[in-house]
């Protein structure tokens, strides 16, 4: 699986967002294990946290201007949160930016990591890092889905629950996004035991 979607993913290589190019920009880092059943790598923030507090997300946050690319924010910023060091990441290539809420334009950066490497979480910004199987989503054992309105425009996107953990919104639309368009995942809005949920 992990061969076919770094493939996949190297050949989109999206380019990344120019630094600065909003006012509101960000970068996340989706951290895939090397093994035979590859792991995302994913975060619980922080409780007291003003912003998405309580909230599953990637290792990610503000592109700085030190930050010569929107890929050296999410490494820095995996570095900050889980302590992962840049030099153990092996870059594939950069996924479509899009906005997330408050109007923030976040740049998705994948890279894969050693299955055994040790992660902690920085206790002033997350309360739990943890890794949820990829074939997880592709059998797309989905608690809802979330429909919403954007711009005149219709979005939805699954939400997921693991081992307590609800995996929704931003995240899971990105991980979605990335497994159907790499993997053929076929994971669509219709699901027939996942109630609707209007926003």
């Amino acid at each position: 699986m992990l061969k076919q979607l770094s493939s996949a993913i190297q050949q989109y290589n999206y380019a990344l967002d120019r630094p600065g190019a909003y006012s509101k920009q960000a970068a996340v880092l989706m951290a895939i294990t090397n093994e035979a059943d590859p792991q995302v790598v994913l975060t619980l923030r922080s409780s007291e946290l003003k912003r998405h507090s309580g909230e599953v997300s990637f290792p990610g946050g503000w592109w700085d201007t030190t930050d010569e690319t929107l890929a050296h924010t999410a490494l820095r910023e995996a570095q900050e949160e889980i302590d992962l060091c840049p030099s153990k990441v092996e870059l594939l290539g950069n996924w479509r930016s899009r906005y997330a809420r408050g109007g923030v334009r976040v740049q998705p950066v994948i890279g894969v990591i050693a299955p055994d490497i040790a992660l902690t979480p920085n206790p002033g910004e997350l309360d739990a890092v943890f890794k949820v199987p990829l074939a997880f989503f592709l059998q797309d054992r989905r608690a809802r889905t979330d429909v919403f309105t954007h711009e005149g425009k219709e979005h939805w996107v699954p939400a997921y629950e693991f081992e307590g953990f609800e995996i929704w919104g931003f995240t899971a639309g990105i991980i979605i996004d990335v497994l159907n368009s790499t993997l053929g995942a076929g994971i669509v809005k219709a699901h027939e035991t996942a109630p609707l949920r209007h926003f």
